[in-house]
């Protein structure tokens, strides 16, 4: 089971250089439950898939929760997963630009980790990552901005040093049956997977407001739940679905899709141009249709994880919706002046509406109606070593 994440990590980036990305429809065989794992999942939803090779389980899940949270699971000792995805903000963070151990700023906004268990991809831009398990590696061992900054001359240092915490000899041999010397890298991956596709939340004011509760929500939220369905606002075509995405995945899925969209962010040089940095899944595909596309994340909990969009530009709900309003961003001045409403490659859903002051709130209501207070405070979820 040796892992070489630095060679598997450098595999990645060269499969998304070259354009050997897997393709938009995927078929996956899902399988039956493997466990009796405790997913947080009500009945009335499907399951998340369960991978073969990396079944869940309680014991995985506990390991994994103390490796989320342990700041030596880095180069420095500095940062822990926890320290980007905080429980209190629906495991994301409240930066515009998140930093690592070495106090790099990173290219992209946290992303919420709540449901990532259904994301159909992973990261904001990348179509070839369909696997958390793929996902971790990189805030693991990319060098370039550094994350985590696990290294060949640190790996083995930072393993011993978890092998010398009296905790781990028996985590670990609960969830992989080995001894704590036998342990690497791929034990560490598969575990924190497995408590990440445990993070789950569905127990909102909406939640129960759709399973019978016609008081669990406002007046307001009721008419923001019809502009958001509806076909003026057409918020659903991308927020569709129990996850309100969608880039989704589950068990009853034979076939999924994994679509990226512009929405008119920037438009810097009148052709369609986005940062150099950030052009989207451009950057993997190299198709000049491909700017400034980026994945959908789920709205559950959206009202704890501002700042939005993948560079964290937009500070509001109010100001997102304003953008969609308007068909795109017009910024006025500065390196990334443009208009995006006239962007090229701009998805062909996003053409702006009419919208009054009332409207606007009565959405925001809703989205708000999303939020699931009961995730911030679950033990299951929370820091172990506290």
């Amino acid at each position: 089971m040796q892992l070489k994440p630095l060679v598997l990590v450098w595999l990645l980036f060269i499969f998304a250089l070259t354009g050997c990305l897997p393709e938009s429809s995927t078929k996956i065989n899902t399988g039956e439950p493997q466990s009796d794992f405790n997913w947080n999942v009500p009945a009335r939803l499907p399951l998340p898939i369960d991978p073969e090779n990396n079944p869940a389980s309680e014991e995985k899940f506990q390991l994994g929760r103390h490796l989320f949270y342990d700041k030596r699971l880095s180069g420095n000792g500095t940062q822990a997963c926890a320290d980007c995805h905080q429980q209190s903000k629906a495991f994301s963070d409240s930066e515009i630009l998140p930093k690592g151990s070495t106090g790099a700023f990173l290219d992209r906004n946290s992303q919420s980790l709540v449901n990532s268990s259904y994301n159909a991809s992973y990261t904001w831009a990348n179509n070839s990552l369909v696997r958390i398990e793929q996902q971790i590696l990189i805030p693991l061992f990319t060098e370039e901005p550094i994350e985590h900054g696990i290294n060949d001359f640190n790996q083995q240092a930072i393993l011993e040093q978890l092998r010398q915490e009296p905790k781990y000899p028996q985590l670990f041999a609960d969830a992989f049956n080995t001894n704590i010397n036998n342990i690497d890298y791929g034990h560490i991956v598969d575990a924190i997977a497995v408590f990440v596709r445990g993070i789950n939340s569905f127990n909102s004011p909406y939640d129960a407001y759709i399973a019978g509760d016609l008081n669990a929500i406002s007046a307001s939220a009721k008419r923001g739940e019809v502009l958001f369905f509806g076909e003026r606002f057409e918020c659903f075509h991308c927020h569709g679905g129990y996850n309100f995405s969608d880039s989704t995945i589950d068990r009853t899925m034979t076939f999924f899709e994994k679509p990226f969209h512009n929405t008119g962010l920037y438009n810097i040089d009148g052709n369609g141009a986005y940062p150099p940095d950030n052009t989207g899944i451009m950057s993997g595909t190299n198709l000049d249709s491909d700017m400034g596309k980026f994945r959908a994340p789920g709205l559950r909990n959206i009202a704890l994880t501002a700042p939005y969009t993948h560079d964290g530009s937009v500070s509001s709900l109010r100001e997102m919706l304003e953008i969609y309003a308007a068909g795109g961003r017009v910024i006025e001045d500065g390196e990334f002046a443009g208009d995006g409403r006239v962007n090229p490659f701009k998805d062909g859903l996003i053409t702006g509406f009419p919208a009054s002051d009332q409207d606007m709130e009565d959405v925001i209501d809703f989205l708000n109606s999303l939020t699931d207070e009961q995730l911030v405070s679950n033990k299951r979820f929370s820091n172990p070593w506290e």
